[in-house]
C-alpha cells in the first residue's frame, strides 16, 4: 500500500472512537444519503455538476430516458417519430400529473424548452438547444420539434439527465422549490446541510418503496466513513476513497457492493506545449506509465484500463484499437527518436520536465506522484503542482496547463462527446477542447455521424474516431472506474447502474418497512 493511502484508513481507526457506534437513524422510515457537496441546481433547466444532474433525475421526467446500455427508451413520451431529418413529433402519455397535482400537457414541454431559450432563465444550455427552429403542440398531447439543420445527437438531448420538463407556470424561484413528475418529490433543502425528498404516491410507473430520503451534505470523507460506521447514514455511493472502503469492508453492519462504472480517467496534453505537440514524446508517456499497476496500488482494483472516452456498454463503443502496455525500452527509443536523448546515459539528469497540474485532494496527488516516479525512469521529469480544485480547474479551462488529469462522468455516454473534447471548433473559450487538438479528418466524421440517422452507419464513423484519436493522443486514456456503494444493511434490493446515477433509490427496500 502506498504511504499517502494507508493514512486514511490509520485515521479512521483512529477517530473511530469518538463515535458512538450503532446509532439508528434518526428516522426508520428514512433513508440517509451522503453526499460530498451540495447540487447547484435543482432546476434542471439550470444545473450542469453531476449532484445536480442526479438529483434531476429523481424529481424530474423528460421526453426519453436512457437504458443501462445509454439506448434511449420512451418516458413521458409513449413514441416518436421521424418524418424527416428535421422533424420530432413525440406523443405524451396520458394522466401524468406534476407533483402539485397539476396535469402535463405538451405546453409544458414547450414551456421548458421556450424558458431556456428565450433567455428567461440564465442557463449555458442554451446553446445546445439552438438548433430548435420551432415547437409546435397542435393538441395536448403531441409535441413536434422542428430543427434549424440535421442532428442525430437531438434525441440525446432530450434525455433525463441532459433535461427534465417543468411545469408551464415555473416561476423565478423554481430551483428553491421544484415541481417534476418523477418518482420522489422535492420536500426541504437547506444549503450546504442537506436535500429532503419524498416518494411520489402518484408517479406513473408506480411509486418508489423508500418513503423518505434525506440527502445529507458532508464534506469531509473521513466524516462520512465515521457516519456510515456509527449507523446515522445509510448509503454513501462513490463517495469514500479505496482505503476507507477497505476499512469499512471488516464492519458487519455495512455492505459493499461493487459494480464496474462508466466514469472515466484520463491523462491530458497540451498540444501546443513546443514538446508536447511532438506525437512521439506523448507516445513514449503512454508506454512508461504503468496503468495496472496503478489501478491495483492507488485504487485497490476498483477500476478497469480504459481504451477511450466512452465506456464498454456505450452502443458505439469500439474495442480494436491502439492500446499501450508499459514498456520503457520503447519508451526511451521514443524520445530519442523524437530529439530528447537522455543526457548521461540513464542518470539522474532528465532529458527535460513537464508541468504536471492537479488539485489538492489526496487520490489525485497520489496518481500522480506515482506517474512522476514511473517517467523519471524513462527520463521526463515532472514537476506537480497541485491547487484547490477552483483554481486548478480555471487553469484548465484556461489552458494553462502542460499535463493534467481529471474524468469525464455522464457526458462519455453519448458519442458525441467527440465534438465536444476533440472537434477543432471546440477550443476554448467557448469549449472543452483544452488540448487544442485539431484533426481535419476527426472534424469530419464528427460532422457526419451528428448529421446520419442510421445508427450502424454512425457506429461506423465513431469507430474510425475512436482509432484515429487512440493514435493521436490528446487523451492517454487510464481507467474507468468501478462504482463502489457502502450501505448500511437496513438498505436492502440495491441495484447499481454503471452510470452511478441515482435511480436505484426508486427500488430499494428499507428492513421493517
Amino acid at each position: 500500500m502506498q504511504p499517502g493511502l494507508l493514512w486514511g484508513s490509520i485515521l479512521l481507526i483512529a477517530l473511530v472512537g469518538t463515535y458512538s457506534c450503532g446509532h439508528p437513524p434518526s428516522n426508520l422510515h428514512t433513508l440517509v444519503f451522503l453526499l460530498e457537496s451540495s447540487p447547484v441546481s435543482l432546476d434542471p433547466r439550470v444545473g450542469t455538476d453531476a449532484f445536480s444532474e442526479r438529483l434531476h433525475q429523481l424529481l424530474f421526467n423528460s421526453l426519453v430516458r436512457r437504458d443501462i446500455h445509454a439506448d434511449l427508451q420512451p418516458d413521458l413520451a409513449t413514441g416518436w417519430k421521424t418524418p424527416d431529418s428535421l422533424t420530432y413529433e413525440f406523443h405524451l402519455r396520458p394522466h401524468v400529473l406534476f407533483h402539485n397535482g397539476q396535469p402535463l400537457t405538451s405546453r409544458d414541454v414547450r414551456y421548458t424548452f421556450e424558458s431556456i431559450l428565450d433567455g428567461k432563465i440564465n442557463t449555458v444550455k442554451r446553446r445546445q438547444y439552438q438548433i430548435i427552429a420551432q415547437i409546435q403542440t397542435p393538441d395536448a398531447y403531441t409535441v413536434i420539434f422542428k430543427l434549424k439543420e440535421p442532428n442525430a445527437n437531438f434525441l440525446w438531448l432530450l434525455s433525463l439527465g441532459e433535461i427534465g420538463i417543468v411545469p408551464h407556470t415555473a416561476g423565478p424561484e423554481f430551483a428553491n422549490h421544484p415541481v417534476g413528475t418523477g418518482p420522489f418529490r422535492f420536500e426541504s433543502m437547506r444549503e450546504d446541510e442537506n436535500v429532503t425528498l419524498m416518494s411520489n404516491p402518484g408517479y406513473y410507473d408506480g411509486p418508489p418503496r423508500v418513503k423518505r430520503v434525506l440527502f445529507k451534505i458532508v464534506p469531509e470523507a473521513i466524516v462520512r466513513a465515521l457516519e456510515m460506521r456509527s449507523g446515522s447514514a445509510d448509503v454513501a455511493l462513490n463517495e469514500l476513497t479505496p482505503d476507507i472502503v477497505h476499512a469499512l469492508n471488516s464492519d458487519k453492519k455495512l455492505v459493499v457492493i461493487e459494480q464496474p462504472g462508466t466514469t472515466y480517467k484520463y491523462l491530458a496534453f497540451n498540444l501546443q506545449d513546443p514538446l508536447l505537440r511532438n506525437l512521439k514524446v506523448r507516445q513514449a508517456i503512454a508506454y512508461a506509465i504503468d496503468i495496472p499497476a496503478l489501478i491495483h496500488y492507488l485504487w485497490r482494483d476498483e477500476g478497469d484500463p480504459a481504451t477511450g472516452i466512452l465506456p464498454p456498454n456505450v452502443w458505439a463503443y469500439e474495442p480494436n484499437v491502439t492500446k499501450y502496455s508499459r514498456d520503457l525500452s520503447k519508451a526511451r527509443a521514443l524520445l530519442d527518436e523524437a530529439g530528447y536523448p537522455d543526457p548521461d546515459g540513464e542518470g539522474p539528469l532528465p532529458r527535460f520536465t513537464l508541468t504536471y497540474k492537479t488539485s489538492t485532494e489526496e487520490l489525485s496527488r497520489s496518481e500522480a506522484s506515482v506517474i512522476q516516479q514511473q517517467l523519471r525512469e524513462v527520463g521526463i521529469g515532472v514537476e506537480i503542482r497541485s491547487f484547490e480544485f477552483a483554481t486548478f480547474y480555471s487553469d484548465i479551462v484556461r489552458g494553462n496547463f502542460q499535463m493534467y488529469s481529471l474524468r469525464w462522468i455522464g457526458d462519455n455516454l453519448n458519442p458525441d462527446i467527440f465534438d465536444a473534447v476533440f472537434g477543432s471548433g471546440n477550443i476554448p473559450p467557448d469549449g472543452k477542447n483544452r488540448g487544442h487538438y485539431h484533426n481535419p479528418r476527426v472534424d469530419q466524421l464528427i460532422l457526419w455521424a451528428r448529421s446520419e440517422p442510421d445508427r450502424a452507419v454512425r457506429k461506423g464513423y465513431y469507430s474510425q474516431i475512436q482509432s484515429i484519436v487512440a493514435e493521436d493522443l490528446p487523451y492517454l486514456s487510464l481507467w474507468n472506474i468501478h462504482n463502489v456503494c457502502i450501505a448500511n444493511r437496513r438498505v436492502k434490493n440495491i441495484h447499481l447502474y454503471p452510470s452511478g446515477d441515482f435511480d436505484f433509490l426508486k427500488e430499494v427496500i428499507l428492513e421493517g418497512e
